[in-house]
Parts: C-alpha cells; structure tokens; sequence
C-alpha cells in the first residue's frame, strides 16, 4: 500500500448508517439549525475513466482515520457519490446493484469543508447528478456524538450518509426485503471507499 494513504493524505470519512429516520440521529443539535427551501445544485460531470486500476485500488484499500485538514473539491464529491448510486445505464441503473432494481436507498452529503459549498446536509439526486439542499449549517460534532464519538467522524471534510426506505423493497419481496437493504448498502459503501483510492482521498465505515 502507497504511502501517502496510510500518514494523512486521505480527506474524506464516510460514516455508513441505516436508518429509515434520518434526522432521529442528531437531536436537539441539529433542531437549533435553520430549516431552508429545498435548493438543487448541479455537480461536475463524473469521471468514467481512471489512471489506477481496480485491482490497485482494491490493493490499497484500508480504513484512514486521520486526514490532511484540506478541503475537499466538489469534484471530488461529486465523484464519490456518482460512484454511491449514480446513474450507469438505461432505465436508471445504478453504479450499484439491487434487489429488483427498486434503490431503496437514499445518500445524503453531511458537507463541512468542501470548497464553494456552504456547510449543511444535502440530498444525493441520482437521477440528474445534483445535490438537493435540506438544512444549512455543520453539524459533525453532532452526528460524531450519534457515531460513539469517533473523532474520525467530527474531523472529515465530509461524511456520507446511507439511508433506505425499505418498503420500495419490500413490496416485492415481503420482509426478507430489509436484508437486501443492508446488502445494498454494503455495495454503495465499497463502492465509495474504492472510489475515494483512486482519488487519493481517506475513507472509514
């Protein structure tokens, strides 16, 4: 593994969490943030083309707990989540795969220092590769206190956060339908932290 990966050149944590509730996980904290209108933002075009291969990127692969302190681009935002639940095909396949293609899961972006975007929590739009604005203001020592207190979660520049509504699953497939949530979730969670190594960048589930 290169050693720029290991020391603190990674610069973005993805937190992995499921949850039909999202905003249960912060409380009081995040209730002192000023509700917005919904506000959509454009992101750069992804990448489809890479100078490391996957079986590089699945060498170096390891959790980084410990990042630089630089923002991130919003390119590589936009990169990251495109390789969550982007759009890949026809019909809106994904970059990830599902149980019936039904994407009972939903990625929010928890920004906190990501250069020419205020911080705050933004909806993934996988459907036209945009972010939808849903509260303004950082709330990572928020959500680090809902994650055990893992320093990790409070210091990244961003962290990502994996939600599901499991009954578009489960109207198919009954009950076992929240198993392939979870499965789903595990997809998307690789997906990024494969991503995040070809972009240099430091992840931790």
């Amino acid at each position: 593994m290169k050693e720029s990966h290991t020391i603190g050149a990674g610069l973005v944590i993805t937190a992995i969490v499921i949850s039909a509730i999202f905003f249960s996980f912060f409380g009081e904290t995040i209730q002192e943030t000023d509700c917005i209108p919904s506000s959509e933002l454009s992101l750069p075009e992804p990448r489809t083309e890479g100078n490391l291969s996957l079986e590089q990127a699945l060498q170096e692969r390891r959790s980084v707990r410990d990042y630089s302190g630089r923002a991130l681009t919003l390119a590589e935002v936009s990169q990251v989540l495109w390789a969550a639940q982007g759009i890949t095909g026809s019909g809106g396949l994904r970059t990830t795969p599902s149980a019936g293609a039904l994407y009972p899961l939903e990625v929010y972006l928890v920004a906190g220092d990501i250069q020419g975007l205020p911080a705050g929590i933004y909806q993934y739009i996988p459907a036209d590769h945009s972010l939808d604005l849903h509260r303004t203001g950082d709330i990572r020592e928020a959500l680090c206190f809902s994650a055990l207190d893992q320093i990790a979660v409070r210091d990244a520049p961003a962290v990502i956060v994996i939600t599901a509504v499991p009954s578009r699953t489960m109207q198919k497939y009954g009950e076992r339908g929240t198993r392939y949530v979870f499965l789903e979730a595990g997809h998307a969670s690789q997906n990024i932290c494969l991503q995040a190594v070809t972009l240099n960048l430091g992840t931790v589930p």
